[in-house]
């Protein structure tokens, strides 16, 4: 709980503050890189920090908190955090780490704004950022108690499938040959993989295992992320695609991930994805068809075409196997007999009382979904959703 001085200071300072956010995550990068450049090196991600994206999330999630900090002083927004805390964890970030973002932060801030951060309203903001570090360390911990991270092992590519012409699937087996606990993860959760690029830097990514629990591999289904005149070309799906194959190592964390299916009450699922958004949708399908699912599922996803839709035959299969289960697939082009023409909309599929829905893809495609299943009755506690990449959802709303 923000104390009653701070929440005053806060307050009367957000407008200044949420005026000058991007330029103070701007010049805080430029300052923590700089003091530190093997953090951009081999922690943040390279091609985030060169499109803006991550300041963006940064900015909306410090926003986003001071709000609620204000608006209900007694609850914390434990979605959001639970959010990052899991991405920080599939990372290995430790609490020392949130002071240098802390030195560094506080010092664009007075960079920025100048004589207007008093003692009183350095102090107010030092108290909002803390209870928002706080409650990160200490969600943190407990996952790294359960999961026995923060660690990263060692990888072998056993087995490499391509899926479309930008999409590859690689299995995986532990090095050390250690077998995998049963229900070590829970299906929509993802990993890291961190490779070591031509330069020497170790960059990570997310990637959702695409298969459900309980294999003796990971399966991680990876799309190559084109460059363009605004965003730099994804540098790990690159690697992944050109220079792993089958034999090769790489390093990869601790499943994580609060995306995760529940389906333990009978309660009606939707799970709606686009593009490469299918691969976590496609592991809770598989995990529901393997545990022998008997009520209602209804699956919507929506891709350019036939050709791009990654994991199309088990994405098909696995949901053929509930015998409750309606599909709805929309096609940009060249959309087959059953599927519709154009993007998804969800105005003339039947959604059920009491659906609970999961949600992967492009933003746009999340946020009209969303927007369609409220207006359905669906009640906003019961939709999920994740985001490859910076969390643009606040940042953007």
């Amino acid at each position: 709980m923000l104390s009653e001085q701070s929440a005053a200071t806060v307050r009367a300072t957000l407008p200044a503050v949420g005026a000058a956010i991007g330029e103070i995550t701007e010049r805080f990068y430029a300052g923590l890189f700089a003091a530190h450049p093997e953090l951009l090196r081999d922690l943040f991600n390279r091609g985030n920090q060169a499109a803006g994206t991550q300041r963006q999330a940064l900015a909306g999630s410090i926003a986003a908190f001071a709000v609620h900090l204000l608006d209900h002083p007694d609850t914390r927004p434990d979605a959001m955090l639970g959010r990052i805390a899991h991405k920080h964890a599939s990372l290995g970030i430790t609490p020392e780490q949130y002071g240098v973002v802390h030195e560094h932060l506080f010092a664009a801030i007075a960079d920025v704004l100048g004589d207007a951060v008093t003692p009183e309203v350095a102090a107010a903001w030092t108290e909002v950022y803390w209870l928002m570090a706080n409650a990160l360390i200490a969600i943190e911990r407990r996952l790294y108690e359960e999961s026995g991270g923060p660690r990263w092992r060692t990888w072998q590519v056993v087995e490499r499938v391509p899926e479309t012409a930008d999409v590859v699937t690689l299995r995986l087996r532990p090095l050390d040959g250690d077998p995998l606990p049963v229900g070590d993860f829970r299906a929509g959760q993802y990993v890291s993989v961190r490779v070591e690029l031509p330069d020497g830097a170790r960059q990570s990514r997310q990637y959702s295992l695409s298969a459900a629990p309980g294999s003796d591999v990971r399966q991680i289904s990876v799309k190559r992320i084109p460059g363009d005149a605004a965003t730099p070309a994804g540098e790990v799906s690159h690697h992944l695609h050109t220079r792993v194959r089958v034999g090769d190592r790489v390093q990869l964390s601790e499943p994580y991930g609060d995306l995760v299916l529940d389906d333990s009450d009978g309660a009606p699922l939707l799970l709606a994805s686009a593009g490469i958004g299918v691969t976590p949708i496609v592991a809770m399908l598989a995990h529901l068809a393997d545990r022998g699912h008997g009520t209602p599922v209804t699956v919507v996803h929506a891709d350019r075409s036939p050709a791009d839709h990654a994991l199309r035959a088990d994405h098909e299969a696995y949901a053929a196997k509930l015998p409750e289960a309606s599909v709805h697939l929309w096609y940009e082009r060249e959309a087959p007999e059953g599927a519709a023409t154009g993007l998804a909309d969800l105005t003339d599929v039947p959604v059920r009382p009491g659906t609970r829905a999961y949600l992967c893809g492009p933003l746009p495609f999340m946020r009209a979904v969303r927007a369609q299943l409220l207006t359905k009755g669906v009640a906003p506690a019961d939709i999920h959703y994740e985001v490859f990449g910076p969390d643009l959802w606040l940042a953007s709303a």
